[in-house]
């Protein structure tokens, strides 16, 4: 990210009401400017996800599970089964349609995971996981 990325990104959202609709509803953009062509290539890839590795190790992230979110985005974030659980480096999200999808539609993702939870259900999307980062989906 840019040097001062909350001032930048700021700054955009105030220039661009296009941009502040999309921020509101999906709590990301498809070009967002405090990102440089380096992070670009990190985020197509998914490369900038293996720096949490080191959590999942440290026991504070696991393998699957709901995404982290900043603690500004609690205030829309409206579930109670993210709390329940320990956040993953993927999930449900993550293998679904999360470049189209709402924030708040997390809730459904991180519901459907806890009521899903089982050794079958994390092996299953961390082959879809593998899927997605080879077709480079994300953003």
């Amino acid at each position: 990210m840019t040097v001062d990325a909350d001032e930048v990104l700021e700054t955009f959202l105030k220039a661009n009401p296009s941009a502040r609709a999309e921020w509101d509803r999906h709590q990301k953009l498809k070009d967002d400017p405090r990102i440089t062509r380096i992070g670009k290539i990190l985020r197509k890839t998914s490369l900038d996800e293996l720096p949490q590795f080191f959590n999942v190790l440290t026991g504070t992230m696991s393998l699957v599970g709901p995404r982290p979110m900043m603690l500004d985005q609690e205030k829309v974030y409206h579930g109670t089964s993210y709390y329940h659980l320990r956040p993953g480096v993927t999930g449900f999200w993550q293998i679904s349609d999360r470049n189209e999808s709402s924030f708040v539609a997390r809730v459904e993702f991180d519901e459907d995971y806890n009521d899903r939870l089982s050794l079958m259900t994390d092996l299953s999307t961390l082959l879809k996981t593998v899927s997605v980062v080879i077709r480079g989906t994300g953003y």
